[in-house]
């Protein structure tokens, strides 16, 4: 079973010659089209303790697939910290953004045809919505 499924519609179909061109400035090559390419989801960001260092766990993720073989390319969401939202006006924010984040996730792994999905999250929303976004991909 070949595991590039679906980034394969981009990185071998020779009606994609710009999507490939695209790849290739990000310094993929023309070995790295024939592997699978997989997301990885980082809720990283500076204004919360539970995921100010999520970044540096991604690109931590990123060099394990390099040693599998595999393309790993990072991308970013939002996260929402209820502790520090709550008893705010903000809080009012909290449960909408497990969708935000699912949605977000979901968008991506669509859109740019990878074939796989790593989530890299902190905090109680955001393992849920990296969850949501994972059932409704079905892919590994």
């Amino acid at each position: 079973m070949k595991l590039n499924k679906y980034s394969k519609t981009v990185t071998q179909d020779p009606t994609q010659p710009a999507a490939q061109a695209m790849l290739h400035a990000i310094g993929l090559t023309k070995e790295d089209f024939y592997k699978p390419i997989i997301g990885i989801a980082s809720t990283g960001y500076e204004g919360n303790p539970c995921n100010m260092h999520l970044n540096d766990l991604a690109k931590l993720v990123k060099e394990g697939t390099q040693n599998e073989d595999v393309v790993g390319l990072i991308f970013n969401t939002i996260g929402v910290s209820d502790g520090i939202s709550m008893g705010t006006p903000g809080m009012r924010y909290s449960l909408p953004s497990r969708d935000i984040i699912a949605d977000s996730m979901e968008t991506v792994v669509q859109a740019m045809s990878y074939d796989g999905l790593i989530t890299v999250v902190g905090c109680d929303k955001n393992m849920p919505g990296a969850l949501m976004a994972m059932i409704r991909l079905n892919r590994p």
